[in-house]
């Protein structure tokens, strides 16, 4: 793995046991802007099943793992993501407390992560190579959520906009935590397989399943919100509002973001900066409380 001078090296990763407290924090946590607030909020509905599914695969593919650094970095990933999925378990519990249910989109996801991408009844040969294009995959979503991890650090558009101080502490913890392990997934697929057609694959299919959750996500938040009630359609159309206005990733940030993975040069530590990663994370309420 390759170290950018200006990077700090040697850090083992670590889960931080990090609670948050829900109380009083409303559904439209962006003030007066449903819209934005449930363009961030699909990714609670995503991130549980998602990440308890990296765990699985990453946990398979342990023992197909022969350096030691590497093999740390994985445990040190899987650590994170366990807490990462628990935390955000929390807010679809709040929002269920608040009137949203959430349970039919969710159940919908969990088929995409145990049922389509899930473990099958494979030996041998097609066994490795199930896992290997799974770790391919996780490496393809792994880029997007360092990226806006990388986005979440630097919006200072949502503290302008009257953002909710705890929402607003998750998503920059658990950005942090992302832009701090943003090379893992990639250096496992690099270890076990590496191959360019292998990563394109991956990156398509990555494209069209987060486009579509994300995408179908939205419409539902805002068909089933209990003070919208579907007057507003939603879908990835509103960027175009949201992300000149910082309240979201732009559309084209996005695709610039696709085009930076594609490169055969591409590095996941161009993407965002681990020194201001942990310069959050030792400020961060959260990460701070777990602490002590």
């Amino acid at each position: 793995m390759t170290v950018r001078p200006e990077e700090p090296e040697g850090i083992v990763l670590q889960a931080r046991d990090v609670r948050f407290d829900w109380t009083g924090v409303p559904l439209h946590w962006i003030p007066r802007d449903p819209v934005a607030s449930h363009l961030i909020n699909v990714l609670h509905l995503l991130l549980p099943a998602g990440e308890e599914w990296f765990i699985r695969v990453f946990k398979q593919a342990l023992p197909y793992i022969r350096d030691d650094r590497l093999r740390e970095d994985v445990l040190g990933f899987i650590g994170q993501e366990a807490v990462h999925a628990r935390s955000h378990d929390g807010v679809l519990e709040h929002f269920t407390a608040q009137g949203l249910d959430v349970g039919p989109f969710v159940r919908q996801v969990d088929f995409m992560f145990e049922g389509l991408l899930g473990d099958r009844d494979l030996t041998g040969e097609a066994l490795r190579v199930w896992l290997f294009e799974r770790v391919a995959i996780i490496a393809a979503i792994e880029h997007f959520t360092g990226v806006l991890g990388d986005w979440i650090l630097n919006a200072s558009a949502l503290d302008r906009a009257g953002a909710d101080p705890t929402m607003l502490d998750l998503l920059r913890w658990h950005g942090a935590e992302e832009v701090e392990h943003r090379h893992v997934a990639h250096d496992l697929f690099t270890h076990l397989d590496g191959s360019y057609g292998a990563r394109v694959r991956a990156m398509t299919e990555t494209v069209i399943m987060l486009g579509s959750l994300w995408q179908r996500g939205h419409r539902y938040l805002l068909a089933a919100d209990p003070v919208v009630r579907g007057r507003v359609r939603g879908g990835l159309g509103h960027l175009r509002r949201t992300g000149p206005a910082g309240l979201s990733p732009s559309r084209r940030s996005l695709l610039a973001a696709i085009r930076r993975y594609l490169r055969r040069d591409y590095s996941p530590l161009n993407e965002g900066s681990t020194a201001q990663a942990l310069a959050y994370l030792a400020s961060s309420p959260a990460a701070q409380a777990a602490l002590r």
